[in-house]
């Protein structure tokens, strides 16, 4: 008689990013078969996203495949879906991906499915402001910034005024906005200086905005200071304590503590202020009573599992605990402890300790050889801020390939002034708006004819 053996516990792991990413590597060694669920079919590098807007490097470099990364572990499946529904009664999820639904099955989860931009309830500002959050808000960013020089070279040979498409506002003076707003500056006052004949790139106007009262907030009075002072020997122009009221195709509008309303005419704007937790914190919410806070973060207990459910495990941005940072370390650290539990529970080994994030430190980058640095008490800046900025970053691009060409592509950015990345298309620039319709369309029936076909 055949002895049929014992099904292997089945992880599943919602997201591609740092939490997903890991979570999935961390169980490698394990007795168990892991299914990785995410609505992209790459693991993206989302620190880096304003170089590949900026044309510094290719999407590619920073969002390679996660077929590819997990190639070789063998007891791990990637299934493209957008998570929509998880029942924790059935211990099953349901995704969708062109229409089509799929149900999978878990013994333990692993939520990593990150957090997405956030416009504090006036979301029709993502028209014409889009965030940066995948590889379509950078590659549409791209478009907009380098047509928008080009569009200038246009009306400048009509005789036209073409200042409000010379001004560039980035909205929120966090890291992402601050690196943002630098690397513009660096773009029309060194790269393409020499580039247009009718125009005189150095004239554009890059403006950072934020309601907050300082730049860099996390990093301390110090430091926020000395960025904001080399974003203005940059020639960018800093607005604090502003709060961003209207949105439209020609502008943007904000309101000052004192009550006044002031309006910039610019083309280009882009937003970088906030986040929002996704949205699948909600559905875990309402089956377990966990709280939610103002961000759409999850309540989890010390050991990063839900309430009444310890073969549920969240991850990185979408945990409310300790007031833990939206940073990809949290988002690290937390899935290798979720994986590592994981593995203890099935060869019955003791419990670990409750959660505790190690703090490896943050970093900005102004412009080319100056950053800002804060790793435990040390504060730094400059050159030797700037240089371990590119050092840590390099560690944690995934894939020998993708870190060749990132350095080779700021060799030529930072020692020269050139961009590798410069293409641009108007489908980048229009697609998000054409998806937007298909999506409130019939979307289903136009695609899944094609390939329904035999």
């Amino acid at each position: 008689m055949t002895v049929q053996a014992p099904a292997r516990h089945k992880v599943v792991v919602i997201g591609s990013g740092f939490g997903g990413l890991f979570g999935t590597k961390a169980l490698r060694r394990a007795p168990v078969d892991v299914t990785m669920l995410a609505k992209t079919t790459h693991h993206l590098f989302q620190p880096l996203l304003y170089q590949v807007a900026t044309g510094i490097l290719s999407e590619g470099e920073i969002a390679p495949p996660t077929r590819e990364v997990l190639s070789g572990q063998h007891n791990a499946q990637v299934l493209l879906g957008e998570v929509t529904g998880i029942d924790l009664g059935t211990r099953t999820i349901t995704s969708h991906v062109l229409g089509r639904e799929t149900l999978t099955p878990y013994d333990s989860l692993i939520v990593a499915a990150g957090a997405n931009q956030s416009y504090f309830g006036n979301d029709h500002f993502s028209e014409h402001a889009p965030g940066m959050k995948s590889i379509d808000d950078a590659l549409e960013l791209r478009g907009r910034i380098f047509g928008a020089f080009e569009m200038a070279e246009l009306g400048a040979n009509r005789g036209d005024n073409v200042d409000h498409l010379l001004t560039f506002v980035v909205v929120g003076a966090g890291p992402t906005g601050v690196e943002m707003a630098g690397q513009i500056a660096e773009l029309a006052h060194r790269t393409l200086k020499r580039d247009f004949r009718a125009i005189n790139t150095r004239t554009a106007r890059v403006i950072l905005l934020d309601a907050a009262p300082q730049v860099l907030p996390p990093f301390g009075q110090k430091l926020g200071a000395k960025a904001k002072s080399e974003l203005e020997k940059l020639g960018v122009e800093v607005i604090l304590g502003a709060m961003v009221t209207d949105v439209d195709e020609r502008g943007i509008e904000m309101k000052f503590k004192d009550g006044r309303v002031e309006r910039i005419k610019t083309v280009t704007k882009i937003w970088a202020a906030g986040v929002q937790a996704s949205s699948l914190g909600r559905i875990l919410a309402e089956q377990t009573g966990a709280p939610l806070d103002r961000a759409g973060r999850i309540g989890v207990n010390p050991d990063l599992t839900l309430p009444g459910h310890p073969e549920v495990f969240v991850v990185g941005d979408m945990i409310a605990l300790d007031n833990l940072p939206g940073v990809a370390q949290v988002a690290i650290q937390g899935a290798k402890y979720a994986a590592k539990e994981i593995r203890n529970r099935i060869e019955d080994k003791a419990p670990q300790e409750p959660f505790r994030y190690f703090d490896k430190g943050s970093m900005a980058i102004i412009s080319r050889f100056n950053a800002v640095a804060m790793v435990g008490r040390l504060r730094l800046t400059g050159v030797i801020a700037w240089l371990m900025w590119l050092a840590v970053h390099l560690v944690y691009i995934t894939g020998f390939k993708s870190r060749v060409t990132a350095v080779l592509h700021w060799f030529i950015s930072f020692l020269g002034r050139g961009r590798s990345e410069r293409t641009t298309t108007e489908q980048q620039i229009f697609a998000r708006a054409a998806l937007a319709r298909l999506r409130r369309g019939a979307k289903a029936q136009i695609i899944l004819p094609l390939i329904d076909k035999p």
